[in-house]
């Protein structure tokens, strides 16, 4: 009897559940990067020839840009391990690839991989020429080895 008496309130109850699980899906899709221009990173690419040797001995995250020495928004060229700043600071790492052609960097912000030849991040837990330098700089960071996922 008890569901006779809440039978018009159930019929909707399904309803308004499907309305908050459309809405909790549309906040992950937002937070996970749907809406947020999220892209894919490649996981391969043409210009790997032209990273440094010794991608072992790299300078520390909080090194500051080398021509304007801000400390933040900084990038470490994998070609010849200069640390510049972003495009958000001074533009100092975009105008050295204008300048030289090295078009691999790694942001010491949030540890990805860009390729100003392919305008396009790379995936650096993919691509084993990268792993190293991509490892080094999580231990710099964070002082212990990085979680891999596995591909």
């Amino acid at each position: 009897m008890a569901n006779q008496e809440t039978g018009s309130s159930s019929s909707s109850a399904p309803q308004g559940h499907q309305v908050q699980l459309q809405q909790e899906e549309e906040e992950l899709l937002s937070i996970y990067g749907a809406e947020s221009g999220w892209v894919e990173a490649r996981t391969s690419c043409d210009h790997l020839a032209s990273l440094s040797a010794d991608l072992a001995h790299i300078p520390t995250p909080d090194t500051p840009c080398y021509r304007c020495q801000h400390p933040n928004e900084n990038w470490l060229c994998l070609c010849c391990k200069d640390v510049l700043c972003s495009r958000f600071v001074n533009k100092h790492m975009l105008q050295h690839f204008q300048q030289s052609n090295h078009c691999l960097a790694l942001s010491y912000s949030d540890l990805s991989v860009w390729c100003f030849s392919c305008d396009a991040y790379l995936d650096a837990q993919v691509i084993m020429q990268l792993r190293p330098v991509y490892e080094t700089a999580y231990i710099l960071k964070f002082g212990e080895a990085p979680p891999f996922r596995r591909v």
